[in-house]
């Protein structure tokens, strides 16, 4: 068959005369939106459309039913790479639903943050997924009130449809491991105490750490921000002091914070996976490949980008804050098990 003329728009009429099949039954052979066909009458009509050069205006067709089948996503940044990996899993479960992703950067400013959603909807997109959200952000009240279809991915205020990894589980998995290598006196360091992961992860470390009965000092316990940078800082002020007592193990609440922290180790030449227990989460495709790989918890962002994408595309009458489980990746960062000392037994006793 020979494909149009250059210039010339192959409608689906044309597809459906083609193929000797109704406009209806041509309609649904080339529907992306779901599961495609597998009959035989499909497959002719997708083969004509092709040979044909036709190409389905999605746009059009959604207009008509009131729609776009786009979705907006919202992330912090896209330099993070735990919100490029979340952007990339979001993008291809869209995909799988026949939906379109388009991403939006608003930095940490809820001002910011407020602007970029609206010139997402200004886009008409048909919901709203945000990776920013805070314990005291407004957003989401505002789009409850408005009735926007969104869903809130990794973090959650408690209210908004959400899917995020269990951090609570994660934090817990992560220090307990540490403790059943034979360490008590861990430091912990979490992210801001106006997110979600940041309270949840220190809470999991807390609960592992009273298992074990052991209380490590209370400034062990740092809220930092998730950079590079907030962990070296706070390698700095857990290891730095020469002739203090130091941790023998540290749980950092995301891979960048371990990696600050790791910078921080080497600047006083205290050695990672021997002098130093490290865990890290995220497990960021970088963990594995450091001079000494990062044992880390991990977060299955692909389970978590269908869950958002489904809670907007597919509301239901289930639970509406989804959490998926983590899973420790131990590695050569967090050592090998140790017998604590007895000044160990006697400091963890003391604290």
């Amino acid at each position: 068959m020979e494909p149009a003329a250059p210039g010339t728009i192959v409608t689906l009429r044309d597809v459906a005369a083609a193929s000797g099949v109704s406009l209806s039954t041509a309609s649904r052979a080339l529907d992306e939106r779901g599961t495609a066909s597998r009959s035989a009458a499909a497959a002719h009509v997708r083969k004509v459309a092709e040979e044909l050069g036709y190409r389905r205006n999605s746009f059009a067709s959604s207009l008509r039913r009131g729609e776009t089948r786009t979705l907006g996503v919202l992330v912090p940044r896209l330099s993070d790479t735990v919100m490029a990996l979340m952007f990339e899993e979001l993008e291809k479960a869209a995909s799988a639903r026949g939906y379109f992703a388009m991403v939006a950067t608003s930095g940490d400013d809820p001002d910011d943050e407020r602007r970029a959603a609206e010139t997402l909807l200004d886009r008409n997109v048909d919901g709203l997924i945000l990776a920013t959200a805070r314990l005291d952000d407004e957003l989401p009240r505002r789009l409850r009130e408005r009735g926007v279809a969104h869903a809130l991915v990794l973090r959650t205020d408690g209210v908004s449809p959400s899917a995020l990894g269990d951090d609570e589980v994660g934090g817990y998995l992560a220090v307990r491991h540490l403790i059943d290598l034979g360490h008590r006196e861990i430091a912990v360091v979490t992210g801001p105490s106006f997110t979600s992961t940041g309270i949840a992860r220190l809470t999991g470390a807390r609960r592992a750490l009273e298992e074990a009965d052991t209380k490590p000092p209370e400034k062990w316990q740092l809220a930092a921000g998730y950079g590079i940078e907030n962990g070296f800082s706070a390698g700095e002020a857990l290891l730095g002091k020469s002739g203090e007592r130091r941790p023998t193990a540290i749980f950092a609440a995301n891979d960048n914070l371990a990696m600050g922290i790791i910078a921080a180790a080497h600047r006083f030449q205290i050695t990672v996976g021997g002098d130093l227990a490290l865990v890290g989460y995220n497990d960021i495709p970088l963990s594995s490949r450091l001079a000494t790989p990062l044992s880390s918890v991990r977060v299955p962002l692909d389970q978590i980008a269908a869950t958002a994408i489904d809670l907007i595309v597919n509301p239901g009458k289930e639970p509406t804050i989804r959490k998926s489980m983590p899973t420790l990746i131990p590695r050569e960062s967090s050592g090998s098990p140790r017998q604590a000392t007895t000044q160990d037994r006697g400091s963890a006793a003391s604290a």
